[in-house]
């Protein structure tokens, strides 16, 4: 015995304890019982991954159950199979004789197959007085038929991963369908937003879907091009009610108008001055309604803004609103500040913008100066509150990758 373990005629292969609890949990299989021999191989194959097999071990694992002469394993049968080396090769697709005996120490590493030395190392089998296989010295089958219902669950869990993740990709493939689609239509027609930036980040998504390789990078890749896709959705949406009410505006001012004219043919004006003096309404710029994020979407990007809402979660915009007069006021941002940036970015847009400032609090000297600065700026037409969330997004997303 040599460093815990012994060694064996067969290749000199080392005996541990994870082999022995094989052969002890295959000597302790339910007897009776009877499989078919090609169903397990199958299921074996299903599983090499997770069995750490290769395509090479699986043809020595066929070659050696061609050899037994039954369909069915079962534990009233003697399931020793004794193949000389240049028998298996033949039937392994002629492989080297060192590869060979690599794969087969591979399946007994694996548990599929025990070796059953004879006092030589040979492999034979000595027979009875009535032509019967008394003993048989080489390779024992019975741990297939022992794991026979392991090996099926493992296959059953490959099968079920392979199935998750067609359909993970077809709903990327989807997502990137529709994205892409439009993206180009709002291009086309001069939808208003900012769909240079949209592009930049759908590019940027798609560049880090090609590095993803595992179900759960493109689970993160799928959710990424989710909230990717609502924020397109969210910008039309916007666009769409925004041209509704323009028209709407021009009917209502187009019947205002000529209810005037019917009138001033009717009656009197009070003075001259009245007569000739512009509406004053007429001259004010129209202002476009700011765009508003779903709600889900900026809790995921300032995840620490719930802790402010009642009860510690927050459920709608009121909720949100609430919550950012709190950490403004935790923030030292003071009220007049935070009502300009509610006349600028409009109230939904100034919480986000409280609750953004609250996620980068380490990195911002002065909240209240930012606030302003970001409210003067977004006076200018120069800021918008979507690429800070979105930034925000893509890094809490990484942070919660790196974590989990």
């Amino acid at each position: 015995m040599q460093n815990g373990s012994v060694t064996t005629p067969f290749g000199r292969r080392p005996i541990t304890l994870a082999l022995i609890r094989g052969q002890l949990e295959t000597a302790a299989t339910q007897q009776g019982r009877s499989v078919d021999k090609w169903k397990i191989y199958r299921d074996a194959c299903d599983a090499r991954t997770m069995l750490g097999l290769r395509d090479r071990a699986l043809a020595v694992l066929n070659a050696l159950l061609t050899f037994y002469p039954e369909t069915a394993l079962s534990d009233d049968e003697n399931l020793v199979v004794f193949p000389s080396n240049a028998q298996l090769t033949a039937r392994a697709n002629g492989i080297a004789g060192t590869t060979l005996r690599e794969n087969l120490a591979l399946l007994v590493d694996a548990g599929l197959i025990h070796r059953n030395d004879s006092p030589n190392g040979k492999r034979y089998a000595r027979k009875g007085r009535d032509g019967a296989i008394e003993t048989a010295y080489g390779f024992s089958l019975a741990p297939l038929l022992a794991r026979a219902g392991e090996l099926a669950l493992m296959a059953q869990q490959i099968a079920e991963e392979r199935r998750h993740l067609k359909i993970l990709k077809e709903r990327i493939s989807l997502r990137r369908r529709d994205i892409r689609k439009l993206i180009s239509a709002a291009m086309e027609e001069g939808a208003c937003g900012d769909w240079g930036m949209v592009e930049d980040h759908y590019i940027a998504a798609v560049g880090r879907l090609s590095k993803a390789k595992s179900a759960l990078e493109l689970s993160g890749s799928a959710e990424e091009l989710d909230l990717l896709h609502e924020e397109v959705i969210n910008l039309l949406e916007i666009q769409l009610n925004s041209e509704k009410t323009v028209t709407i505006d021009n009917e209502y001012r187009q019947h205002i108008q000529n209810s005037k004219t019917k009138s001033s043919n009717e009656l009197e004006p009070r003075s001259e001055k009245e007569q000739g003096e512009p509406d004053v309404r007429d001259n004010e710029p129209k202002r476009e309604a700011p765009q508003v994020f779903p709600l889900g979407l900026v809790l995921r990007a300032c995840p620490e803004m719930s802790a402010y809402g009642q009860g510690g979660r927050i459920e709608n915009w009121r909720d949100m609103r609430t919550a950012a007069v709190v950490v403004r006021s935790m923030l030292g941002v003071s009220p007049s500040a935070y009502e300009e940036a509610c006349e600028a970015l409009g109230a939904e847009n100034a919480a986000v913008a409280i609750a953004c400032i609250l996620e980068r609090a380490g990195h911002i000297n002065s909240a209240g100066g930012y606030l302003r600065d970001l409210t003067a700026r977004a006076r200018r037409g120069e800021f918008s509150i979507g690429p800070m969330l979105m930034s925000l997004l893509r890094l809490n997303g990484t942070v919660h990758q790196k974590t989990g």
